[in-house]
């Protein structure tokens, strides 16, 4: 089959478009801005890119044609359409399909899928499910938003029943408004956490979480004549209310001290409690109570597919994490004093970002500070919804630095609480300047956003080593 995707530099499509061509169907596709890494990566799969969503693609004569939801029906001021090739598709009454549709078809059929939900920690855990079912020589296939160190790549076939995905509850695609989840037909589900976000599709959080209970619909029934499982955090009120709507399925809870799993300990070091009973112990470089609870929740999927909870703990200890979460970027030595370091993040949401702040203060030393550089990038944030939420957010940061450009809501006004603990600006080079003048050694300089943040990363490095 040939298939032609729209929008195939996005993480999830440059995935499935590697599956595909992994599978032995022929690729292209086209994006806006195709550019490193995802080119590199799918131009090394033979996978042919274009550059825009021009009509003159028609003449490719796919089989299919897969669409992103990053494709709308959009016109530009002048009416021109923004996507022509898909008002062609359209006109012209070709075969097209969504990215999680084609998935569902075509790689998810007959697999035992493992599907990960939930507001926070999904790239986290779908890789750490993935590396503890790899432990244990199941060979599973995989589809993650990021790419998980232990392997280097965002998604493959596998060669093993089971495959592991990154259950998104956005929408499929403008054409199908439901959450991208409800496709994947899981026969073990993790709901690990639910609170409001994605203010641009959903109205409230009742909206998330009757999406949330989509997904748990599809999920096998439990007992002689089905198998299936989900795995929910004890810990959220919001959950509950979603298996109230029903669930017919085996569940296994994590978090709280009455749930099914549980941890004893600190969140670097700690002891795997099944209902009440030491089974594990997990010892990693992870900080964090949320990385905790993520090590909960795949413990708990990876013994729905036969793997003992002290194996899957031990497997853990050798998860290296994924791109992007804490991942250290470079340090800097000060003489003789000590260095700076400084990380990535993909933090974007307040709770996100509060958690990971209070997982790095756990771990540092009586001294040592935090800078929080970070952007309110996402469509939430850029929307203002959550805005009173980010001096909370940023409490265990000693200095926090906003960039603020594209905001349609005053930053400095409600980062106010913070006084001169925070600096606003909405010019990336000043808040580079602003954070090198007062870095020292012993500091750590966290950078947060879910896009590329303008290569902070490099441009605080290099003025630190010219400092």
């Amino acid at each position: 089959m040939h298939i032609h995707i729209l929008g195939i530099c996005g993480t999830f499509m440059g995935g499935l478009a590697a599956l595909a061509r992994e599978a032995g169907h022929r690729v292209t596709g086209c994006d806006a801005g195709v550019y490193p890494p995802m080119s590199d990566q799918l131009r090394a799969l033979g996978i042919e890119l274009i550059e825009g969503f021009g009509a003159e693609q028609l003449s490719l004569q796919p089989d299919v044609f897969v669409v992103g939801n990053v494709v709308s029906r959009a016109r530009l001021g002048d009416s021109t359409p923004k996507f022509p090739l898909m008002e062609t598709i359209l006109d012209a009454g070709l075969p097209y399909t969504s990215g999680p549709q084609w998935l569902s078809e075509h790689i998810l059929q007959g697999r035992h899928v493992v599907a990960i939900a939930g507001t926070h920690g999904k790239t986290t855990t779908t890789a750490m499910t993935t590396w503890i079912l790899e432990q244990a020589g199941l060979q599973p296939g995989f589809l993650v938003g990021g790419v998980p160190l232990n392997f280097g790549v965002s998604a493959r076939l596998g060669q093993g029943k089971a495959f592991v995905i990154e259950a998104d509850e956005y929408d499929t695609a403008f054409f199908d408004k439901r959450s991208k989840f409800v496709h994947y037909r899981p026969r073990t589900a993790v709901l690990n956490n639910l609170e409001f976000d994605h203010a641009d599709i959903f109205e409230n959080l009742a909206a998330i979480e009757r999406q949330f209970h989509h997904l748990v619909r599809t999920v096998p029934g439990a007992g002689a004549h089905g198998s299936g499982r989900v795995v929910v955090n004890g810990l959220e009120e919001s959950l509950a209310r979603v298996l109230h709507q029903g669930c017919w399925s085996e569940v296994r809870s994590f978090g709280a001290a009455v749930s099914d799993f549980a941890a004893a300990g600190q969140a670097h070091d700690f002891d795997v409690l099944h209902q009440g009973r030491v089974v594990g112990h997990v010892s990693w470089g992870l900080t964090g109570v949320h990385n905790q609870l993520n090590a909960l929740a795949a413990i708990a999927a990876a013994e729905h597919l036969g793997v003992a909870p002290d194996a899957a703990a031990a497997a853990l200890g050798s998860f290296e994490n994924v791109k992007r979460r804490m991942e250290v970027r470079g340090t800097v030595s000060v003489g003789d004093a000590g260095k700076v370091t400084v990380y990535d993040d993909f933090a974007h949401h307040p709770t996100a970002i509060r958690t990971t702040l209070d997982g790095l203060r756990s771990r540092l030393s009586p001294g040592e500070r935090i800078l929080a550089v970070f952007e309110p990038r996402s469509n939430t944030m850029k929307l203002g919804t959550m805005k009173a939420l980010l001096p909370w957010s940023l409490e265990s940061a000693d200095l926090s630095f906003c960039h603020s450009a594209g905001l349609g809501w005053d930053a400095e006004g409600a980062l106010a609480p913070m006084g001169d603990k925070v600096l606003v600006s909405d010019q990336l080079d000043k808040l580079v300047s602003a954070v090198t003048d007062v870095a020292r050694a012993g500091d750590h300089i966290v950078c947060m956003s879910n896009g590329g943040f303008g290569g902070v990363h490099a441009k605080l490095l290099k003025a630190l080593q010219d400092k």
